[in-house]
């Protein structure tokens, strides 16, 4: 679904539309030109938004029954042929100045070139249709996605209160103002204590004076509902989920990304839920909003998980929720998103979140570990839904995998015990010196410690069966012989051989472990253990020097980046 925004106008004093003759047979074309010169006036008088804004007067025959001239039937056919005509000759095709933009893929095909130009520079800057977003309503309806069993579900009229924590880093204005406006709509006055917004230290002077303004506008409306904590240097996303929640004073609060708008009846079950268990921790269920049009794509509920380089993916529903036959049960999930909402009190109990982390990832699923293995459990209510807005890119850090790679290790050294090995095999790092400084983590270990909490193995075994253990590993990175092997373009990805550059396609992600592998490496050769031929490279005049071929062994010798050595309790682990 499209929404389009008609910016407000102001109503006439009285209904008016186009004179249209109303005498019966016989009418005269003088008395048509009259008519025609009195519309002139009114159109005169009144512009043309107002004469759409304005409805036409209930006609006391239908059109189709006045009759009028045959002569003066083929003049009026003829006037509105020329009028169409005379439109299309105005309508001007404008110049495309971004073909390759993904903003311009679905959307802004009737934009001039100016327009086109402040667009794509918004765009480039924020990751999202800026242009577009500011001149949609704060208060745009969106459509109410919950199951049709969560809209007649009853809660307590005595829920515990609400602060709701909006983070943000040189967010536009209209994102910001636009997710205050659907949290005042959408949530019951009487538990909405307070919105505290976090800015992580912003450069954009709009966020500066003029949202200290709009605060004031806000709170002359709700008294003393809006505060802002301003960071006096960049401290990154968890830092400032950190800062919200001290600032928070409520029973529960919700921390939230400033890109969002929450739907209908979106605080209630989470409410009733630590109502109900405060050791539980909410993620609601996530829509999309179109970066470049802003419609709202409906998201499946699911339970949200991660893999060995902890990057965030959903889950299917666990068969046990399907067999309660409520769709407004919660469901059970092995880890979080990062929006979240949680009794306040138990957050603090359990370490909030881990202020160690660098600017973006792995926060979430530390929370998750932590969470499960503490005594506490995280859960998604189908019935709490929030409309997310998701960045084409981010500004800020276009490279995530730097900072992200960081924080995995820094909550594989905490967390996952002899398990960690994993997350070093997935982001290619030698086990021994990898190289990367992941801070101090002395302070989390006494926490985990202090809160006696249970093993990785427990976790895997007991809440996250399907996270496979990559236990019979033996080596694992590049292959190469001072070229590399490389998994080649698309489509196909037939291997080739390339220069040699680290990235992603030329990690080794063939199964090569100790019970299933095809492949072994006999010497420094790489053989296939049935046919006993080797992979080698030989001379090609085509498109390339170099081809890799399977043939009989030569002798070649191949550097595979790294081994495993005996690297602990591999026996003990799945």
């Amino acid at each position: 679904m499209f929404f389009k925004y008609i910016r407000s106008r102001k109503p006439a004093k009285q209904p008016v539309g186009p004179l249209d003759d109303r005498d019966t047979k016989g009418a005269l074309k003088d008395d048509k030109v009259i008519a025609e010169k009195l519309n002139g006036f009114f159109a005169s008088v009144f512009t043309a938004e107002d004469v759409r804004e304005i409805p036409r007067p209930e006609m006391k025959q239908k059109e189709d029954d006045i009759k009028l001239p045959e002569e003066s039937k083929d003049e009026m056919h003829q006037a509105e042929k020329a009028k169409e005509e005379d439109k299309m000759e105005k309508k001007v095709v404008h110049r495309k100045l971004f073909p390759d933009s993904h903003l311009f893929k679905r959307w802004g095909a009737d934009l001039t070139e100016e327009q086109q130009t402040t667009a794509q520079d918004l765009f480039t800057k924020y990751g999202y249709n800026v242009y577009l977003s500011d001149r949609l309503p704060l208060d745009r309806p969106i459509p109410d996605t919950r199951y049709p069993s969560c809209k007649v579900k009853k809660y307590p009229h005595d829920l515990p209160t609400l602060s709701v924590v909006l983070i943000f880093f040189n967010e536009a204005m209209s994102i910001i103002l636009r997710a205050i406006t659907s949290i005042i709509n959408r949530t019951p006055s009487h538990l909405l204590k307070e919105i505290v917004l976090v800015d992580d230290y912003s450069s954009n002077e709009d966020l500066k004076g003029y949202l200290d303004e709009q605060i004031k506008n806000y709170n002359a409306k709700h008294p003393g509902l809006l505060k802002i904590v301003r960071h006096q240097k960049r401290e990154g996303l968890t830092q400032a989920r950190i800062s919200g929640w001290e600032a928070s004073t409520a029973d529960v609060v919700a921390i939230l990304d400033a890109h969002i708008e929450v739907n209908v009846g979106w605080a209630e079950p989470i409410l009733s839920r630590i109502k109900e268990d405060r050791t539980v921790i909410i993620s609601p269920v996530f829509d999309n909003v179109h970066f470049d049009d802003f419609e709202l794509l409906e998201y499946a509920v699911s339970a949200d998980g991660f893999d060995w380089a902890l990057w965030c993916l959903y889950e299917p529903l666990p068969k046990e929720w399907y067999a309660l036959k409520d769709e407004t049960a919660p469901i059970r999930s092995p880890s979080i998103m990062g929006i979240l909402a949680a009794h306040r009190v138990f957050l603090g109990e359990i370490g909030v979140l881990d202020g160690g982390m660098h600017i973006y990832g792995g926060e979430n699923v530390e929370l998750g570990l932590r969470v499960w293995q503490c005594g506490g459990q995280i859960e998604v209510l189908p019935c709490a839904r929030v409309a997310h807005l998701e960045r084409a890119h981010k500004p800020y850090m276009l490279d995530l995998s730097i900072a992200m790679r960081r924080n995995a290790l820094r909550v594989a050294e905490v967390w996952m015990d002899d398990y960690k090995y994993m997350v070093y095999f997935a982001w290619n790092l030698p086990i021994e010196n990898p190289g990367i400084d992941y801070g101090d983590v002395s302070s989390r270990k006494e926490l985990r410690k202090k809160l006696n909490c249970k093993s990785f193995d427990w976790y895997i075994k007991n809440v996250y069966p399907n996270l496979i253990p990559l236990t019979t590993v033996v080596v694992y990175g590049t292959v190469s012989t001072n070229i590399c092997v490389d998994q080649g373009p698309v489509p196909g990805n037939t291997p080739i051989m390339y220069d040699c550059h680290a990235y992603s396609s030329q990690v080794l992600k063939t199964n090569c472990s100790l019970s299933h592998a095809s492949f072994v490496l006999q010497g420094s050769s790489v053989m296939n253990k049935k046919t006993k031929r080797c992979l080698e490279i030989v001379m090609d005049n085509l498109s390339s020097p170099y081809r890799l071929v399977m043939q009989n062994c030569t002798g070649q010798k191949w550097n595979v980046q790294h081994t495993v050595k005996d690297w602990g309790k591999r026996s003990a682990l799945r």
